[in-house]
């Protein structure tokens, strides 16, 4: 692949593991700088980062700086993530022109799912995947990071998507683009900080070695799609699923009784959840982050024993 056109910059460890063959999880870096707010953002991006290395593997902080992309962070480049104002919001679309312009971009599922591939990461973690938003069938409105998925090759640990999304109509969408899914040790489909979404997750796999031969298997079938592994959040961090499910139902009420329609009827629901969780939304949207860092840590360092074995 062609890549003088910019510069993948490795964090030293990182490039070590790779060089050596040693697991890496890959991270977004869109979270620090527009998910949570400051000190937050950094204390929970390093909190994540400790997540994957509990298991073994080693993190790797994907962004964009100077027409460069930075393929592991090092404190410092966190801190300047979390602190600077105005970085981009960088989707695969975006990459060229970030680049091309030398700006400072906070990379998306999307976009990291690129550089993943690129940079040879196999493994990367999200709290949650976008998905098919509700009224998509009008509005068009439907994620990158959907289409992205059937673009590259990167098993993505993630705890599903978020309940004010169309789950039922994201499902189809990951079937009928042949995404390969599979819940880990539950039949349940999560939904970000709800443990489920009310849809069953198509297959469930309880074997760490048969989910590593799954990822090889899939990884050797040719025009293969990314595998997505959904993992639910733990008990003690986890939203109520009806709770939440009737904050969504009421704000979609009152958007219809308010003429709020397209995009907007997402931000309407999006701002009601939060309200109705009175900052709980806030503390489980950090837990999410940290739990699937630490589960997709242990899946990668499974990845790496049964290959090392076979």
């Amino acid at each position: 692949m062609r890549n003088s056109e910019f510069k993948l910059e490795f964090q030293p460890e990182v490039k070590q593991a790779l060089e050596s063959g040693h697991p890496v999880v890959a991270l977004e870096s869109n979270v620090i700088t527009h998910g949570l707010n400051y000190p937050d953002n950094i204390e929970t991006a390093l909190k994540v980062e400790a997540a994957v290395r509990i298991s073994g593997a080693i993190p790797a902080t994907i962004g964009i700086d100077n027409g460069k992309i930075l393929v592991g962070m090092d404190y410092q480049q966190i801190e300047r993530f979390a602190t600077q104002k105005n970085i981009a919001k960088v989707s695969s679309r975006e990459l060229p022109f970030i680049l091309a312009t030398g700006a400072m971009g906070a990379t998306s599922v999307a976009s990291s799912l690129v550089i993943a591939e690129l940079a040879g990461i196999p493994f990367f973690s999200s709290a949650g995947l976008g998905g098919v938003h509700r009224g998509a069938e009008t509005s068009m409105d439907i994620s990158a990071d959907l289409i992205q998925l059937t673009r590259s090759k990167v098993t993505v640990i993630c705890a599903g998507v978020k309940n004010i999304l169309d789950v039922g109509l994201t499902l189809e969408y990951l079937e009928t683009h042949c995404v390969p899914l599979v819940s880990w040790q539950t039949d349940e489909f999560p939904a970000f900080y709800c443990r489920n979404s009310g849809f069953k997750s198509p297959v469930r796999l309880d074997s760490a070695p048969q989910l590593a031969r799954a990822i090889e298997i899939n990884r050797a079938l040719p025009g293969a799609a990314g595998m997505v592994i959904a993992t639910p959040t733990l008990e003690e961090d986890a939203i109520n699923s009806e709770e939440v499910q009737q904050a969504i139902d009421n704000a979609i009420s009152q958007a219809k009784l308010q003429g709020i329609n397209g995009n907007g009827v997402t931000k309407f629901i999006m701002k009601a959840v939060e309200e109705m969780t009175a900052g709980r939304s806030a503390e489980a949207n950090k837990a999410v982050l940290i739990n699937t860092a630490r589960v997709a840590g242990e899946i990668a360092m499974a990845h790496y024993t049964y290959c090392r074995n076979h």
